[in-house]
């Protein structure tokens, strides 16, 4: 057989040298298949067996060329640049090892050094942020400067005022409180405690304007902390203060005290009520001292003296009013302590349950108001059986005054009467059934204004009881004896003030249940308006499940159907459907 003839026209170049690595390779015809295993073995110089390279492999689209095998020079995939680095690559690859040069590896690392330059100065100035705020006085001692003194010499009254701030206090105090600028200085102020709006004030300068980020107890390590303290052992060392001071009503002041005795208890510290300024006498006169209901940690230490109180922050030994309760209750406050992972009611549950435990364990009425309380049931358990052996009747709160509704709908901005009558007849005719659910139930009321009792009289068909009505003098002196306006509150003599006080704690007790034990009488259910603070406080003495009925576990919706609290201002049209408080300006 004659002998084949060599392979011509080929160009010398594609044919390796002596010596060359490939020399010893045999070439591999080029098949009319440019997707195949063989045309991407050419472009390899890889060895593989002519069997493999050979298989039916041209549906794998993940394998398939990219480009065409004769792309034109002038083409964006073709390049000197890219010609060279696939014949670079060419003569690294020897198997399945490839081997970079040394030139190539300098040139990307020589690319990269910016950024690694970038990071090493961020993870140093992280450093030095940290060591700023955790141990200040190691950076000073690194950078060679000085650490604020510590003073424990008697410092007197007239401080300059400097960036280095120290506080408004007697002189001939002893002071063990680092001075620096972290000191709060109250020395402009000569009368103590401070009023409510003053103390509101001081927290305007702490956080100015802004919202504070971070946790609730977080301390600011960039405003001032505290004032300085007198060196006195019997002082409490950690407190919480609720000053009443006279410029809130009488529920919204204890709707918010329920919070602030709730977080004393959280934190072990003594909760301390602050009377100076209140103008419904002393705290005293109408409840019982906190101090013998929630003693704190230290029982019987002294109040702090009242030039070391402070508005602002809380983990100072502060003072909360109804001023100052926005920048302790709000958004903050909301985040903490709701439940995150519950809608509606439901998110609302742990601040419900707080105010329950405060109003069970540290606000509790005195012998004297606590007098009036039982009095007040024993007359209305009487007059409930004087008709049936029913002892039901449902509550009925009316505010007039400067109250004003939270829906704009009404021109006058009063709830109108109609619809707390509506609400009492449609309410005992939803939870009862039978020939009662056909009549109006007795119900009791509850009002600030003689004007609405009057209007009130004429309009429903069903039974009253008031302490207007009480046979009782002593229950019908503590009246409301005219509308409550809070600017007008104090023209009143202390004594009128102090009576109308003991009344709106009669009747909170007897329309909401609050306060009530197991055999006192109780609202079958109260109908109010939101846009007053005894409405807020209705559902802590009807109870969670009384007051809004089996809460939905997914979306925390009120139980129309079984609910006992039936508001008539935003009539539960509004997320979420109950607050535990109000918040001032």
């Amino acid at each position: 057989m004659p002998r084949a003839r060599p392979l011509t026209n080929i160009n010398s170049s594609a044919i390796p040298q002596a010596g060359h690595p490939f020399s010893a390779h045999q070439l591999t015809p080029r098949t009319p298949h440019s997707g195949s295993r063989t045309s991407r073995l050419e472009q390899g110089f890889s060895k593989v067996p002519l069997s493999e390279s050979n298989d039916a492999d041209y549906d794998d689209h993940g394998t398939l060329q990219s480009a065409p095998l004769l792309a034109s020079s002038s083409t964006a995939r073709f390049s000197v640049r890219s010609a060279r680095e696939r014949e670079s690559t060419t003569a690294k690859n020897f198997g399945k090892r490839t081997f970079v040069y040394p030139t190539e590896f300098v040139s990307k690392a020589l690319d990269r050094l910016p950024l690694a330059f970038g990071i090493f100065m961020g993870g140093v100035l992280l450093i030095l942020i940290v060591l700023s705020l955790t141990r200040p006085e190691a950076l000073h001692k690194y950078i060679g400067a000085k650490a604020p003194a510590t003073s424990s010499t008697t410092v007197p009254s007239t401080t300059a005022d400097s960036a280095s701030a120290t506080a408004s206090i007697l002189p001939g105090h002893s002071i063990h409180t680092q001075i620096d600028a972290h000191i709060l200085s109250y020395q402009n102020y000569t009368k103590f405690p401070l009023t409510g709006l003053e103390y509101r004030q001081e927290c305007a300068k702490i956080f100015n304007g802004y919202m504070a980020h971070g946790d609730y107890w977080d301390k600011s390590m960039m405003a001032p902390s505290d004032v300085l303290h007198a060196d006195d052992k019997a002082v409490c060392s950690s407190t919480v203060v609720y000053m009443l001071d006279g410029t809130a009503g009488l529920t919204a002041d204890l709707a918010l005290m329920a919070q602030a005795a709730a977080l004393a208890r959280e934190r072990n510290r003594t909760f301390l009520v602050d009377d100076t300024h209140w103008n419904r006498g002393k705290w005293i006169d109408h409840f019982v001292d906190v101090r013998l209901l929630q003693p704190g940690p230290e029982p019987g230490c002294k109040a702090p003296p009242p030039q070391e109180l402070v508005a602002c922050p809380r983990t100072a030994r502060y003072v909360v009013t109804a001023r100052t309760a926005k920048y302790h209750f709000g958004h903050a406050f909301s985040n903490h302590y709701e439940n995150a992972y519950g809608r509606n009611l439901n998110r609302l549950k742990p601040i419900f349950d707080t105010a329950f435990e405060s109003f069970e364990t540290a606000i509790l009425p005195n012998a004297k108001s606590k007098e009036l309380i039982q009095l007040a049931r024993e007359e209305l358990s009487k007059f409930l059986k004087e008709d049936s052996m029913d002892s039901l009747y449902v509550g009925t709160h009316i505010r007039r005054g400067d109250s004003k509704s939270m829906s704009y709908s009404y021109a006058d901005r009063k709830v109108p009467l109609e619809e707390y009558l509506e609400a009492i007849k449609a309410t005992w005719t939803r939870l009862h059934t039978g020939e009662s659910s056909h009549s109006l139930p007795a119900t009791y009321l509850a009002t600030d204004s003689p004007n609405a009792r009057r209007e009130f009289y004429q309009a429903y068909k069903g039974r009253i009881f008031s302490l207007y009505d009480s046979k009782n003098p002593a229950l019908r002196a503590h009246a409301s004896p005219q509308e409550y306006r809070q600017s007008r509150f104090d023209s009143l003599d202390l004594q009128a003030r102090i009576s109308a006080t003991r009344g709106m704690v009669v009747d909170l007790a007897l329309v909401s249940g609050i306060w009530a034990s197991q055999s006192d009488l109780k609202p079958d259910a109260t109908v109010c308006a939101l846009s007053s603070t005894v409405c807020r406080l209705v559902p802590i003495g009807l109870g969670w499940d009384r007051a809004f009925g089996h809460v939905g576990s997914d979306f925390g919706e009120l139980d129309k159907k079984n609910k006992h609290w039936i508001e008539v201002d935003q009539k539960s049209s509004v997320v979420p459907v109950w607050r535990a408080f109000l918040l001032f300006n």
